[in-house]
């Protein structure tokens, strides 16, 4: 077969003319690539617009806490007595505050008698660690309710100096023990992790050797401090606890640690050294700076988003070209909605939420351009007059007008409103209460063992034997080691246990109807609590929440279902039988937008939506441009075939002509022969 080649024979210029007519054929193509180009543009702008969006989000979530329109500054005249930071979310008084420092809180140390060396043999048994209050004048401890009893266990393993030591350490009791050589032998150093005098210290020991209250074995680690030195007080007292005690306005003030957060509401003071007689200056004032720069962050955050929506959706009239989302109903949907929140008042027409109900009237108000401006003397004359107020235009808040009544939370679907509260019953705690006064005297094995169910959870404990003082002191125990063992410290339960005329009540400190105390039994159980103990379960608060009957969890009453009021938890510590006000529940600016942000930004949401439509579009671009390429080679292969078909046939009629044409030239040369 001979070699071939387009045209070659007919001069007819085969690659031109397919090249031509496929150029024409690739039309169709070039558009498909242009419409992908706008949609990968547009996934583009989407990206662009979520980042903007996730931004104004967080920047929303942030302005929508009410502690950032509540701030205070708090500062002493001489910094070196304290120092004072704003600790809660409560509105704070101005003022100031005469501050004198009399004394200040310390943590007790006590330490042993002195072993030559860590590896020393201490003995082995049980160290029991309680702490309560020392009064040395009465010599009497007492103990402190709410710290549990705790077993530190010493045996073969642990029973040396370091061993003890490491225990100790090892059960995160409250308690810090270190090893100090003196230089002539080694002494064990207790330090309490707490401040205070209710935590002075107090340590009994089961020690193997049967003696619990000499020098030898594991007794000699005991420190009672009502009992004598070689009786039990076998430690020594390095250093006493003490409270903190202070004047604020000439107010006596006494606290177990030199952190007070609960002296100036809302205020936490750190003291460090006394100024007796020589009382300082606490200035406390409204941070209005701080307000300033959050409604500045709102103005600037919005007008963020809103260039950015603007950027990428309006149209240009000196360049005559129109955003890559212009147009887009995406992009148009989530402007109408940013937009339709801040032209509302909050609360709607109830005006709910303070003095102020829109951000005209703190001096925030909407320019020509779509942009939001600030009109800064406006803000201060807001400032200066309703501080309290600003906050409500931009934060969730749910205020009580009963102070035995708190706001605890709302969910999505709970709306603006004023809502009043009636109060049927109010939540009660379980309570195991004797019927005669208990006997003093706990005698081993014979009355010291008491069983309880409280909340569902049983435990079984073992009262020191003896001869108690009074009944706060056997009631102290009782709770002490209540709460100190490992079921309902495991649980998170926890009793108060009190006395009236010696007889004991035993109090779970859960409200509602899932708190329960039960006597279970135990040898000591008709000693402390009599012969017929009565048993009284717990009960939930019950009320109605605008007029419709809440869902009531221990302290806690929860609007209904399906009311405008879903959702709202309030929880009712106290108070009377009735009608109790009214809760006033808002929804600030910055609160609703970091909502409609979230709804735009989440996985079914309106942005998610048009990018999965465009990346349908895409991938059905793609697969129509594949289409569209092999029928594009096809139509080339059939164009090629045809057309050198055809400079085949050019080729042999242009030899055919040349041949007839030789022909008819020769004739005349036959007629002259």
């Amino acid at each position: 077969m001979g070699i071939t080649a387009a045209g070659v024979g007919s001069n007819l210029d085969v690659n031109g003319i397919v090249s031509q007519l496929m150029a024409v054929e690739r039309r169709p193509l070039a558009l498909l690539e242009r419409r992908e180009s706008d949609y990968q543009a547009k996934l583009s702008a989407y990206g662009t617009l979520k980042g903007a969006l996730s931004a104004f989000q967080s920047a929303m979530q942030g302005l929508a806490d009410v502690g950032r329109f509540q701030a205070a500054t708090a500062s002493a005249a001489d910094t070196s007595i304290l120092s004072a930071t704003v600790s809660g979310k409560n509105k704070i008084a101005s003022g100031t505050y005469s501050v004198e420092v009399q004394q200040l809180a310390q943590q007790q140390k006590i330490r042993s008698e002195g072993f030559s060396s860590t590896s020393s043999v201490v003995g082995s048994g049980t160290l029991t660690i309680q702490y309560g209050t020392y009064d040395s004048d009465l010599n009497t401890f007492a103990l402190n309710g709410a710290r549990p009893a705790q077993t530190v266990t010493i045996d073969s393993s642990n029973n040396t100096l370091s061993g003890v030591r490491d225990a100790i350490n090892a059960a995160n009791i409250g308690l810090s023990a270190t090893i100090i050589n003196d230089g002539a032998s080694n002494k064990l150093v207790l330090t309490t992790k707490d401040s205070g005098a209710v935590n002075s210290l107090r340590i009994t020991a089961s020690d193997d050797d049967g003696n619990h209250l000499d020098m030898a074995g594991l007794s000699q680690l005991t420190f009672d401090p009502a009992a004598g030195a070689g009786s039990g007080k076998n430690m020594i007292q390095v250093q006493n606890a003490q409270d903190a005690l202070l004047q604020i306005d000439g107010i006596d003030i006494s606290k177990p640690s030199n952190t007070i957060t609960d002296a100036i509401e809302g205020l936490a003071l750190n003291l460090l050294k006394t100024n007796a007689g020589d009382p300082t200056t606490l200035h406390v004032a409204s941070d209005m700076a701080g307000v300033k720069a959050a409604v500045e962050a709102f103005v600037k955050s919005y007008n963020g988003i809103n260039q950015t929506l603007s950027d990428l959706s309006a149209y240009n009239a000196a360049s005559k070209k129109g955003g890559v989302l212009q147009g887009d109903s995406a992009a148009m949907s989530i402007q109408r909605g940013i937009r339709a929140i801040l032209t509302a008042a909050v609360g709607g027409e109830a005006g709910i939420g303070g003095s102020f109900t829109s951000l005209s009237q703190i001096g925030v108000a909407f320019q020509k351009d779509g942009s939001l401006a600030l009109d800064a003397g406006k803000l201060q004359a807001a400032l200066d007059t309703g501080f309290d107020h600003i906050g409500g235009l931009f934060t969730i808040r749910g205020t009580p007008t009963d102070k035995l009544i708190a706001y605890d939370g709302a969910t999505d679907k709970t709306l603006a409103g004023n809502y009043s509260v009636t109060i049927t019953q109010l939540a009660t705690q379980a309570k195991l209460e004797g019927n005669q006064a208990a006997g003093l005297n706990i005698i081993a094995g014979v009355n010291d063992q008491l069983d309880i169910n409280t909340n569902g959870v049983a435990t079984s404990i073992i009262l020191a034997a003896g001869s108690y003082a009074s009944y706060d002191a056997l009631a102290a125990e009782v709770q002490s080691k209540l709460n100190g063992s490992v079921s309902l410290a495991a649980a998170g339960i926890s009793v108060l246990v009190s006395e009236s005329a010696g007889v004991l009540g035993i109090t779970s400190q859960r409200y509602g109807s899932t708190s329960s105390v039960v006597l279970a039994g135990g040898n000591g159980a008709s000693s402390l609590l009599g012969a017929s103990p009565v048993a009284t379960a717990g009960t939930d608060v019950v009320g109605t929440i605008n007029g419709v009957t809440a869902s009531g969890t221990g302290q806690s009453l929860t609007g209904a279902v399906g009311g405008p009021a879903e959702g709202l938890r309030l929880t009712i510590s106290g108070g009377t039988i009735g009608v109790r006000g009214t809760v006033e529940f808002s929804r600030g600016y910055a609160e609703r937008l970091s909502k409609l942000a979230g709804d735009f930004l989440a996985n079914e949401g309106i942005i998610a939506s048009r990018v999965d439509g465009i990346n349908i579009s895409i991938r059905d671009i793609d697969r129509r441009q594949e289409d569209f390429i092999r029928r594009l080679s096809m139509i080339e292969t059939r164009y090629r075939t045809q057309f050198t078909a055809l400079d085949t046939m050019l080729s042999s009629l242009s030899q055919t002509s040349q041949f007839l044409q030789q022909q008819l030239a020769a004739l005349p040369n036959l007629n002259n022969k």
